[in-house]
């Protein structure tokens, strides 16, 4: 123990009996978390240099402070973090990009971020944007200048009246032909933008998604390049109204803005044209897909669910070690008090978490790839996949995020009132969650717009016709529409998750033909349809996440892994799959004819999943291979010295620095002398 610390240097003891009695290799685990063995090194490689030499104390401070101290904080924070990025870079892969930007705001750094990155939303959104949406020559012109962080963008597309239903979109650009120019307008409060990340008074530059009008017929919404502050003085632009939302449940320091525009004059060529173009004469070229303006925004749904699926893993990280250290509420009155862990009620908090990470880090994978392989597609003219991709992104998107945001707050529940702490960072954790439920995309907008993908589907397995990969049990359903046999197996459960989702999906598209028949429109058909449709997305999501999972644990991969790691991923896989079923089971009933035994059956395999994982579930946590500053948590550290780490952050709080605080002396001593 260091003098001004009260943390030991050892790890506690609990915590270290976990660690000597699992059954696996954590390494390998990790190996495989991280995707291989490069994989991991190169991750290891970036956290071991960009976290020495951080000001941790510094960082201890930063929920004390004020809200424009934090905003200043972050900036300064996140400018330092790409300067040592990019010297990183240029000591181990010059003139490469190995390192910078992508790993600017990517999980390896989180714990450098801790209350946001206000130009986070430039790398994740904006730079990706200009790369897809610009001709090579605009990108060369303007869009470089924003890769190398010459310049600071953001992506400004919701407004304050208007969010994922982009055809609502209020703000204009009308081309003026004399000119060769677009007037951009803001035609009523409704019509300034809102949230966009880094916007209020970090960004000079701006995407805008407005709707574009020629000879006053409108065009749709499209994307233009817009200066909002000046350059070398950051002042506003003429026309420009900018500033910052104000104060948010979590990203504090993100510095999200609103916008206003007032005949702001653009050149055309600030009109993103890889994909549509007008032309000097005002003539209009149409992009061949409409889904294609948006293609920035599916990409950015990847990243959201990837990193939803790696915050559920802090916060389990963070539950399952605080959980071995904890001991309260003895289970044998002779016995001393047992590691919270021991409770099977925690278990059932803690553990199905650990099992949702892998399973949904496992479907986040196969949507990554599935972008490359459809970004490749686009780029030669290949648009088959956009629609699959666009249904899929949203799903694990949705799921991601919704269950990540469940998932904290059980994990907080189960650190019990320690868990309240900002220091155990579940709170953090917990905001920046549920904050992705409703950005890029409201969550339950998402499902209308898989439901209404399922509806096609379904239309289309009707006629025999060409299924995409991800709904073809809908065709299988429809050829075999009896379950068959429940056996509780793995392929079973998937498939009674399937026949759920294909039955949904059934009665979805039954009520919306009844109610089209009726003579309603289709739009108004759709929303009184809107719980079915909703019910069938999620159904679908958790059938394909369910399948991807079974097929990486028993598929060909196991046979290159240990036999005591696929052990491990199998207990995984076996409470997921229990687990999900039991929950959905309503939806299950409908469809597969279960006894009152099976489900008494499938109640003790999920008890007997969570007595076999229990002696592994600390290594597996540790697999995920998250460094202390990732976690940010008192109550997670890798010592497992949480009673320490609480009391010593408690110790630095600005109000313990004095022992009687100014309050007292102005007014709480007077008022209890006054005899009122």
């Amino acid at each position: 123990m260091s003098a001004n610390s009260v943390i030991p240097s050892t790890v506690n003891a609990d915590l270290q009996k976990e660690r000597d009695g699992a059954s696996f290799n954590t390494e390998e685990f990790a190996v495989w978390f991280a995707g291989g063995a490069e994989q991991l090194k190169f991750k290891r490689d970036v956290k071991e240099y960009m976290y020495k030499d951080i000001d941790h104390a510094a960082f201890s401070q930063v929920e004390y402070m004020s809200h424009e101290d934090m905003c200043e904080f972050t900036v300064k924070n996140s400018i330092n973090v790409a300067k040592k990025l990019r010297r990183l870079q240029s000591e181990r892969n010059p003139g490469g990009t190995e390192y910078w930007p992508t790993c600017f705001d990517g999980p390896e750094l989180w714990g450098l971020h801790k209350i946001g990155n206000p130009f986070g939303v430039m790398f994740v959104m904006v730079v990706h944007a200009l790369k897809d949406q610009c001709t090579p020559e605009q990108y060369e012109e303007f869009g470089r200048r924003v890769e190398r962080f010459e310049v600071c963008a953001a992506y400004s597309q919701t407004e304050l009246g208007h969010g994922t239903y982009l055809r609502g979109l209020e703000t204009r650009a009308d081309y003026d032909q004399d000119t060769d120019e677009f007037v951009l307008n803001t035609p009523s409060i409704t019509a300034y933008k809102w949230w966009p990340g880094g916007l209020g008074h970090c960004s000079s530059y701006s995407i805008v998604m407005a709707q574009l009008y020629i000879d006053g017929q409108r065009k749709g919404p499209h994307l233009f390049y817009v200066q909002v502050r000046e350059e070398d003085t950051h002042e506003p632009r003429p026309g420009v109204h900018i500033g910052e939302i104000g104060k948010k449940m979590g990203f504090l320091g993100v510095n999200n803005g609103f916008l206003g525009l007032k005949n702001v004059r653009i050149p055309r060529t600030r009109m993103l044209m890889r994909h549509a173009q007008v032309n000097r004469d005002g003539s209009y070229v149409k992009s061949p897909v409409d889904a294609l303006t948006y293609f920035a925004m599916v990409h950015t749904r990847c990243i959201i669910a990837r990193n939803m699926s790696l915050l559920l893993a802090v916060g389990a990280t963070i539950g399952t070690r605080y959980s071995a250290v904890r001991r309260q509420s003895p289970i044998d009155p002779k016995l001393p008090e047992p590691q919270i862990l021991d409770h099977v009620t925690q278990q059932l908090k803690v553990f199905p978490e650990i099992a949702n990470c892998v399973a949904y880090r496992n479907a986040c994978n196969y949507l990554l790839e599935f972008l490359n392989t459809t970004s490749r597609d686009k780029d030669q003219g290949n648009y088959e996949r956009l629609p699959e991709l666009h249904s899929l992104s949203c799903a694990l998107k949705v799921l991601c995020s919704g269950d990540a945001t469940a998932g904290i707050e059980r994990l907080r529940l189960a650190c019990g009132g320690h868990g309240y702490l900002t220091s155990s960072n579940l709170g953090n954790l917990y905001v920046n969650a549920t904050a992705a439920c409703t950005y890029e995309g409201e969550n339950t907008v998402l499902l209308l717009q898989i439901g209404r993908f399922l509806m096609k589907s379904w239309r289309a397995a009707q006629s025999g016709a060409p299924l995409a990969p991800t709904v073809s049990y809908l065709a299988e359903v429809q050829q075999n529409p009896e379950f068959g046999v429940w056996t509780g197996s793995w392929e079973n459960l998937v498939k009674a998750m399937q026949f759920a989702a294909a039955n949904k999906t059934r009665i979805a598209f039954n009520s919306l033909s009844r109610r089209l028949a009726n003579g309603l429109l289709e739009e108004v058909a759709a929303n009184q349809t809107g719980i079915e449709l909703t019910q069938a997305a999620e159904l679908h999501g958790r059938a394909f996440v369910l399948y991807s999972f079974l097929s990486e644990v028993t598929g060909a991969k196991s046979k290159t892994r240990s036999s005591a790691l696929n052990r491990v991923l199998e207990q995984l896989l076996e409470l997921y799959l229990v687990n999900v079923t039991l929950n959905n089971m309503s939806s299950i009933l409908r469809v597969v004819p279960l006894t009152d035994a099976d489900l008494s059956k499938l109640q003790v395999r999920l008890e007997t999943a969570l007595t076999k994982l229990r002696p592994d579930v600390v290594a597996i946590v540790d697999g995920f291979d998250f460094n202390d500053q990732q976690l940010n948590s008192t109550l997670g550290s890798f010592d497992g010295n949480a009673y320490e780490r609480i009391f010593d952050a408690a110790l630095k709080a600005p109000m313990n620095q004095k022992s009687v605080p100014r309050s007292f002396h102005e007014h709480l001593g007077p008022f209890m002398k006054s005899n009122i």
